[in-house]
C-alpha cells in the first residue's frame, strides 16, 4: 500500500494545484472595492473585558469540560466523568441563575437565557444517571433507586449517561455560539431567519467534519467491516436534509419568491437528488464520490451568492472556496489515495485536510451573517483580518475535536472496552486462553474420613 501511495503522488499533487488555481480564478472574478463606512458607527460595547472573561469561562465549563466528560463516559470511566460533571454543574447553576449576556442596552437574548437552563437540566440529569452507574452511596441508600439501578444494569445506565453527556456538549456548543449573538444584540426581527440558516448549516458542516474525524481517528471505526460505507450513510443524511430544506426554506404557495428563496431551495433539491444517486452507488459497502461532489457544488453556489455588502460577498466567496477544496480533497482521498478501500490501515496526514476544510467552512459560514460583517466594518477592519480570526477559531475547534477523540481512544485501548465494542474485532486482538480450572479427581472419595485412632481412646 505505501508503494501505491508514492506512485499516486505525481497525480494527486497536480490535481490539487488545479483545484486551487480554479478556486483562485473564481475568487478573483468580480472583486469590487470596499464598502462605504461613512454612515457606520462603532457599537456601544459596555464592560467588554468582563464579558470576554465570561464568554471564555462559558467555553471552558459548558463546552470543553463536558466534551472531556463525554470521552470518559463513553470509555466507561464513569467515576472520573461524574467528578468533571460536578464542576460543570456548579458553573451551570451560576450561568442559569446569576450570570447574564446582556447587550449594550442591558437586554439578553431569550434563546440564550433558555439555553442556560436547558444545559442545567441536562447536566443534572446526566449527573444523576452517572451517579447511579458508578454506584454512588448517596443514591444507593435509597431502596427504590437501588432497585432501579439493579434492574436497569450498569451497561444501560452507562449508555444513557454517555449520550446525555454528548447532548450536554452539543447544547454547550449552542450556548457558546449564542453568547456573542446576545452580547451584540444580533438576530432580532428580520435578521432571525438568516441567523438560524447560518447557525444551523454552519454547525452541520462542523459536525460533518467531526464525524469524518471520528471515523478517521478511532481505529475500530476506521478498520471496521460493517455493511455500510461512510459515503452511503452520508448520502442518506444529505438526501433527507435536502428534502427538509426544499420545503422549509420557502413557504410554497403562501409567499412571494425572492432570489435567496431560489438559492436555498435549489440547494435542497440538488442535495436530495444527488443523495438518491449516492444511496444507489454506495450500496453493498461501496465507496462513492457523490457526497463530496455535492459539497463541491454547494461551495460553488456560495461563491455566487450576491450579498448586499461587499465584505459579506467576499466572506461568502472564501467560504465557498474552502468548501470546494474540502470536497475535492475527499474525492482524491477516496479515489486515488485509498483506491475505494475503507482505509489505508494507518492515518495519513493528507486525510486530515478534508475534515479540517469542513470545520473551516462551517466556522466561516456561521460568521458570515450580515450583522456580523457589518460589525467588522464598524470596528474598522476588513475581510482579510476577519477571515484569519475565523480560521484561527477553526484551528482551535479542530484541535479540540482531535484531543477528545484521542483521549477516548487512549482510555479504551488502555482497558479494551468502550463505545461500539463490536468493532474491536477488527483490531485482531489476541485472546489469551483462560487458565485451566483445577478439578478434583473423580476417584477421590468424597465421604468424610475417620481420622480417629484407637490410641486416642480414653
Amino acid at each position: 500500500m505505501p508503494s501505491t501511495i508514492v506512485k499516486m503522488k505525481g497525480k494527486i499533487i497536480p490535481a490539487i494545484l488545479v483545484v486551487l488555481l480554479l478556486s483562485e480564478s473564481v475568487f478573483a472574478m468580480n472583486m469590487p472595492g470596499m464598502d462605504n463606512t461613512d454612515d457606520l458607527t462603532r457599537p456601544e460595547i459596555t464592560h467588554g473585558v468582563s464579558k470576554s472573561f465570561h464568554w471564555i469561562a462559558t467555553i471552558i465549563f459548558l463546552f470543553m469540560i463536558p466534551s472531556l466528560t463525554s470521552s470518559f463516559s463513553f470509555a466507561k470511566r464513569t467515576h472520573t466523568a461524574v467528578v468533571l460533571q460536578c464542576i460543570s454543574l456548579l458553573y451551570a447553576i451560576l450561568e442559569a441563575t446569576v450570570l447574564r449576556f446582556p447587550d449594550g442596552e442591558g437586554v439578553e437574548n431569550r434563546t440564550s437565557r433558555a439555553t442556560a437552563w436547558i444545559i442545567l437540566i441536562l447536566t443534572l440529569t446526566a449527573l444523576f444517571f452517572g451517579m447511579l452507574s458508578s454506584g454512588t452511596k448517596i443514591l444507593m441508600k435509597n431502596k427504590r433507586l437501588s432497585r432501579f439501578a439493579s434492574a436497569a444494569g450498569e451497561n444501560t445506565l452507562n449508555t444513557i449517561h454517555s449520550f446525555l453527556c454528548l447532548f450536554v456538549s452539543i447544547v454547550g456548543w449552542v450556548k457558546v455560539c449564542l453568547a456573542p449573538v446576545a452580547l451584540f444584540g444580533f438576530c432580532r426581527e428580520i435578521h432571525t431567519g438568516q441567523c438560524l440558516a447560518h447557525g444551523i448549516m454552519g454547525s452541520s458542516f462542523i459536525l460533518y467534519g467531526f464525524i469524518y474525524s471520528m471515523v478517521l481517528q478511532v481505529p475500530w471505526l476506521r478498520n471496521n467491516n460493517s455493511g455500510y460505507s461512510q459515503d452511503y450513510i452520508d448520502s442518506w443524511i444529505m438526501c433527507l436534509y435536502g428534502i427538509v430544506n426544499t420545503f422549509t426554506e420557502h413557504r410554497w404557495g403562501r409567499e412571494e419568491w425572492f432570489m435567496h428563496d431560489y438559492q436555498h431551495t435549489a440547494m435542497g433539491i440538488i442535495w436530495w437528488a444527488g443523495g438518491i444517486l449516492g444511496i444507489y452507488l454506495g450500496r453493498k459497502n461501496r465507496r462513492t464520490f457523490v457526497p463530496s461532489l455535492l459539497i463541491i457544488f454547494t461551495g460553488w453556489s456560495m461563491t455566487q451568492h450576491a450579498q448586499r455588502l461587499i465584505i459579506s460577498s467576499k466572506v461568502h466567496q472564501f467560504f465557498g472556496i474552502v468548501l470546494m477544496i474540502g470536497g475535492s480533497l475527499r474525492i482524491f482521498e477516496i479515489s486515488f489515495l485509498l483506491r475505494d478501500k475503507r482505509s489505508a490501515g494507518e492515518i495519513l496526514s493528507f486525510q486530515y485536510l478534508a475534515p479540517f476544510c469542513l470545520v473551516c467552512s462551517g466556522v466561516l459560514f456561521m460568521g458570515a451573517t450580515e450583522e456580523q460583517v457589518t460589525l467588522v466594518l464598524r470596528l474598522g477592519a476588513d475581510q482579510s483580518a476577519y477571515i484569519l480570526v475565523a480560521l484561527s477559531g477553526a484551528f482551535l475547534v479542530y484541535f479540540w475535536f482531535l484531543v477528545t477523540l484521542d483521549l477516548y481512544v487512549y482510555l479504551v485501548e488502555k482497558q479494551e472496552v468502550g463505545f461500539l465494542d463490536k468493532y474491536t474485532e477488527s483490531q485482531e486482538l489476541v485472546a489469551t486462553p483462560p487458565p485451566a480450572e483445577f478439578q478434583l479427581d473423580d476417584e477421590i472419595n468424597e465421604s468424610p474420613v475417620d481420622v480417629r485412632s484407637d490410641s486416642f481412646a480414653m
